[in-house]
């Protein structure tokens, strides 16, 4: 007789297997976190009937063992679940607001971008000394994927979230040894583009405001020293100003800045909003703009065109930039590699820095 074929583990032998293995990894959560299986299936699925600490406990837990990756992939795998994590970071120091212009464009431009493709979006805040723990929203299964509105300063961070093959999109600039696949504006380009146009003014003395810890600001200033140098001028640390976006920090830091510094005649902002209050720094010290001061923002948001003078700023596509995001995050999760997009911008000319003199 031939021999009888190896015989295969049906559908649901396998099943069963894999139901009894997460089964066994939600016993030592239990035992590991001293709490009841019960209370360790509560936890995961986020019930308020655990408290806050307990559910974290068993989140680190369920993570080191992968069980919650594995319900995400599973979630995954039988198309259950058509959410989307939109995570907006904040500084817990100065604790930047949702409303900032630019978040509220962005996050607007991606709830497009989803709603005609057939998926939700869950729009949710992590502190950005903690950018892993936008992964949450995967690993509970609540959400088939990720995506960040800016890389902050733990690029380590989202490379970690990359490696596990987690589904994550970053608005952001593209940076050395990044695993994770980032859709932003050419910052590079933009801060060149606004001191070029400064110095065609005739502008020498040119400051730098925003915090180049931040890597999209990183890359702005490199473009910004780009152009002083391609003019022969050197890079003056003492016209660098560290402000972050949230206005009511950067307001102090501008102020104080402009009533010690009157040896600038023209600004690049990394932000409309730094712009505006930049102006208002320079008008309380008595200088005008662009008379005294040259101006220019970073965005182009709608404020821009309306405010006084209206402001010259960098143009980023950030209504394309929802479509660019989402895309990217879908051919992840059709199972293809997404490279990082880097979108052009371009200078919007208006009268804080008009297109000439006079």
């Amino acid at each position: 007789m031939p021999p009888m074929p190896k015989s295969k583990a049906s559908p649901s032998s396998t099943d069963t297997s894999t139901s009894e293995q997460r089964r066994l990894q939600m016993v030592d959560i239990a035992r590991l976190a001293g709490v009841s299986v019960s209370t360790v299936s509560r936890a995961l699925n986020g019930s308020e009937l655990v408290n806050a600490e307990t559910r974290q406990r068993v989140a680190e837990l369920a993570r080191s063992l992968n069980y919650s990756i594995n319900l995400g992939a599973r979630n995954l795998r039988l198309q259950e679940n058509r959410t989307i994590a939109v995570v907006v970071p904040y500084d817990a120091k100065s604790r930047q607001h949702i409303s900032d212009p630019f978040f509220l464009s962005i996050v607007g431009s991606i709830a497009d971008a989803l709603t005609d493709r057939g998926y939700d979006m869950l729009l949710s805040r992590v502190d950005a000394e903690r950018l892993d723990l936008a992964a949450g929203w995967f690993d509970s299964g609540k959400a088939i994927g990720v995506v960040l509105i800016g890389q902050w300063r733990h690029h380590d961070q989202l490379n970690e979230m990359a490696a596990r093959k987690l589904p994550l999109v970053v608005w952001g600039g593209e940076l050395p040894q990044q695993l994770y696949c980032s859709v932003g504006g050419d910052n590079v380009l933009g801060g060149t583009l606004a001191t070029r146009h400064l110095l065609q003014l005739g502008r020498r003395r040119i400051a730098f405001v925003g915090d180049a810890h931040l890597p999209e600001v990183w890359l702005r200033r490199q473009g910004y020293a780009q152009a002083l140098r391609e003019a022969g001028l050197a890079v003056d640390a003492g016209l660098e100003v560290a402000a972050p976006f949230e206005p009511g920090v950067a307001t102090g830091v501008l102020q104080q800045f402009c009533a010690m510094r009157r040896d600038f005649d023209a600004v690049v902002c990394c932000s409309d909003v730094l712009a505006l209050l930049t102006i208002q720094a320079l008008r309380a010290g008595g200088r005008s703009v662009p008379g005294d001061v040259a101006v220019i923002g970073y965005d182009d948001m709608p404020l821009a065109a309306y405010c006084e003078p209206p402001l010259t700023t960098v143009h980023q596509p950030v209504a394309e930039a929802g479509i660019e995001l989402v895309e990217a995050l879908l051919a992840q999760l059709r199972g293809q590699r997404a490279e990082p997009r880097t979108m052009p911008v371009y200078l919007k000319l208006r009268e804080s820095a008009p297109q000439t003199e006079g």
